[in-house]
């Protein structure tokens, strides 16, 4: 059993007291206390039978639940008129016309009550018969009575639950379809370099090297595929336990610039760093920080022409280290800027992918990112894109 809320007792006690002073006022002090001890008395006898009803409500529908609080109220007040007949010395003339005003009153607390809030219970299976219906596989459910109470409250609740389901839903939907895409295109590749590495007629000896080379591409291009698919899951599940320290990223973000500059020099494309003189260490792991640095600065020189320039920029703003990669290539259309770090997305066609991206990069970038309490975004830019993130200071 479970005791009323601490203020409600608190209301009780005043108003019994109240009705002692004013009982001892108009009869005398005596009978103030015996009007006192015997409301003290039904009020615990009420409430004790409250406590045990509140302990079984589960086994009753909410209708039910309502009436029996109804009885509980009504039957407290024929005990206070029986204790008020016993002890007080009313009239049983008295004693019945209060008894029977007691029980018109209950039950026209009962007839009111469900008048006003008797589609309570209504809204409720409402509630329910919708979740049943999501539960059944529909997604188009919307639970909404035009309220404003808790209930309504918990219909919105379930609304945005809803939602939120059909939105991963359609997402998990999405990624399956780009997961088989991307998997589709080498294997099939695979399967004719195969097929032809068999047949001596199609291969000559001098020509194997080749198609093992081939081979070797989208051999390794599945392997990166799968390895970001396995890390991203990881990330979004959390289970993700990195060891933490001081990084000098002044130092990591040269360090990459100079692995990338092959790259970037291959493609005629000229990469340059800026270090702020002033720049803090970053609590991070290096290792994950510097996956993130690679993916962008790789995106970048993909996505920047000959001629073309890439930027990594590394300061201190609002307490907090930022970088930024930034490029002159061809920029994200608009209408793609809220898409660009979800997984598989590639502004533009993806026949466009020709660089060798499969859309993980970026995913997989925000997930390391925000995994480390950071956050990564898109920064306006008149030409090119400009990636940027920020870290905590160590």
């Amino acid at each position: 059993m479970s005791a009323p809320p601490l203020r409600y007792l608190v209301l009780l006690a005043v108003v019994i007291v109240t009705v002692a002073v004013v009982v001892a006022a108009a009869d005398t002090p005596a009978a103030g206390l015996v009007a006192m001890l015997m409301l003290a008395a039904v009020s615990a006898v009420t409430l004790t039978a409250a406590s045990i009803a509140r302990a079984r409500r589960r086994r009753l529908r909410l209708g039910r639940q309502f009436g029996l609080a109804a009885a509980i109220a009504i039957g407290g007040t024929l005990l206070t008129v029986g204790a008020f007949v016993l002890v007080m010395f009313l009239s049983p003339h008295d004693a019945l016309l209060i008894s029977l005003v007691a029980v018109f009153n209950g039950v026209l607390i009962v007839v009111a009550g469900q008048t006003a809030v008797g589609d309570v219970v209504d809204n409720v299976r409402r509630l329910r018969d919708g979740l049943a219906q999501v539960g059944e596989g529909r997604r188009d459910v919307r639970v909404d009575d035009g309220g404003s109470d808790e209930v309504a409250e918990l219909g919105a609740a379930a609304n945005v639950m809803i939602e939120r389901l059909a939105d991963e839903e359609r997402a998990r939907a999405g990624l399956i379809a780009a997961v088989s895409h991307d998997l589709r295109t080498p294997i099939a590749s695979l399967r004719l370099l195969a097929d032809a590495l068999a047949d001596e007629d199609i291969v000559a000896p001098h020509e194997r090297q080749t198609y093992l080379d081939r081979m070797a591409v989208h051999i390794g291009a599945l392997g990166a595929l799968i390895d970001d698919l396995f890390e991203l899951t990881r990330l979004e599940a959390g289970e993700t336990r990195w060891a933490m320290e001081r990084v000098q990223l002044g130092m990591l973000v040269g360090d990459t610039v100079d692995a990338m500059r092959a790259d970037a020099d291959a493609k005629g494309v000229v990469i340059c760093c800026k270090i702020d003189g002033a720049l803090a260490a970053a609590q991070a792991n290096p290792e994950k920080l510097q996956r993130v640095l690679f993916n962008l600065v790789q995106n970048a020189i993909r996505h920047t022409p000959s001629d073309g320039s890439v930027t990594v920029l590394a300061e201190m703003a609002d307490g907090r280290v930022h970088v930024e990669v930034a490029d002159t290539g061809e920029g994200i259309p608009p209408a793609a800027r809220s898409q660009v770090f979800e997984p598989f997305f590639q502004a533009g066609s993806r026949a466009a992918r020709g660089g060798g991206g499969a859309g993980l990069g970026l995913a997989v970038s925000r997930a390391i990112i925000e995994a480390h309490g950071g956050a990564i975004w898109l920064e306006d830019a008149p030409r090119g894109t400009r990636v940027r993130f920020s870290l905590l200071a160590a």
